[in-house]
């Protein structure tokens, strides 16, 4: 137990694997294949006690969800939809800013009258006068809509459970509507279904994702620890700047003010001589540069960060604090 490594699953191929790849790099953690791609198994370079997993986005949902990877990137709505109790056997770290797409329920065009969740209890009603029987849903995901059809009081549906295709199940006449993933919506259009304005059933996208039911040796702890805080100081790097001025001495209660309006730090306190040094977030530089001019300083300088460490980070944070 002690000695079992850290299980990172990461997807085997496609553009995922290639935005994960990218997204761990960026932190400097580059994952290394020892027999190269097709080699499924490996390691990350200079971070020892971590095994890479390399799998199909599925299967990252189900290690994640029996506890045999201890983290892995996947879609939220893989995990919505795989994981009946998600929320309790997982934990959702931090999103990825790629994989988007939202799960939605979209009807024919040709339903003019047809807009929101509500609409389809009339749908429904008239299929069961003309025809005898239920209305139709094509879905892959039949968890996530049973849920939501639920919530918006629809019950009076079946389940047609898609393999293909989902979008042309209408066309077929294998189903009046589908629940599908979609990212610009073009698929659904051009088969002349249009999303029901209160369907939008999630906004998903990539995540890291942690297992709480895996086995949390000290070495997989030890490890998750040294890359949540990598991830965590690029993440912050990415979002922060350092302002540096010449300051008069003498405006230093000035100065403090300014911090704490803006929500700035002063990392080296409130002067190095003449010089001041501001650490603020990217929206708000300009904002903290003509407020400080306003107080006189001068020679302002404003710079990014490779990776910026803190004495604690959210990412390792929201881990320990779920496995304890």
């Amino acid at each position: 137990m002690t000695e079992s490594p850290l299980i990172l699953a990461v997807p085997s191929k496609g553009r995922l694997q290639e935005n994960a790849a990218a997204f761990f790099a960026r932190a400097g953690l580059v994952f290394t294949q020892s027999r190269g791609a097709r080699d499924y198994r490996g390691t990350l370079k200079g971070v020892p006690g971590v095994e890479v997993a390399f799998l199909s986005a599925s299967e990252i949902v189900n290690q994640l969800a029996t506890g045999a990877a201890h983290l892995g990137i996947t879609g939220e709505d893989l995990i919505r939809e795989q994981i009946a109790d998600a929320d309790a056997a997982v934990e959702m770290l931090t999103p990825l800013g790629f994989g988007h797409a939202n799960v939605v329920v979209a009807v024919p065009q040709a339903w003019i009258d047809v807009r929101t969740m509500a609409d389809l209890d009339e749908v429904a009603a008239d299929l069961r006068a003309r025809y005898g029987r239920k209305m139709r849903v094509a879905t892959k995901y039949v968890n996530l809509t049973r849920r939501f059809f639920a919530e918006k009081g629809v019950a009076d549906y079946r389940i047609v459970e898609s393999l293909g295709a989902t979008e042309g199940a209408p066309g077929a006449g294998s189903a009046e509507l589908i629940v599908d993933i979609t990212t610009t919506g073009a698929t659904l259009a051009a088969n002349a279904l249009k999303i029901l304005d209160d369907g939008v059933m999630l906004r998903s996208e990539a995540n890291l994702v942690a297992s709480v039911r895996a086995p949390w040796s000290a070495t997989a702890r030890a490890a998750a620890t040294a890359v949540l805080t990598r991830i965590a100081a690029e993440e912050e790097a990415r979002e922060s700047r350092e302002v540096r001025a010449c300051l008069d001495p003498a405006r230093a209660q000035a100065l403090a003010s300014l911090a704490r309006e803006f929500g700035a730090s002063l990392p080296y306190g409130h002067t190095l001589g003449r010089e001041v040094v501001l650490h603020c977030r990217t929206a708000t530089v300009f904002e903290i540069v003509a407020a400080l001019q306003g107080i006189g300083a001068q020679d302002i300088t404003v710079r990014t960060f490779d990776y910026l460490f803190r004495p604690t980070n959210p990412l390792t944070e929201r881990l320990l604090g779920r496995i304890g």
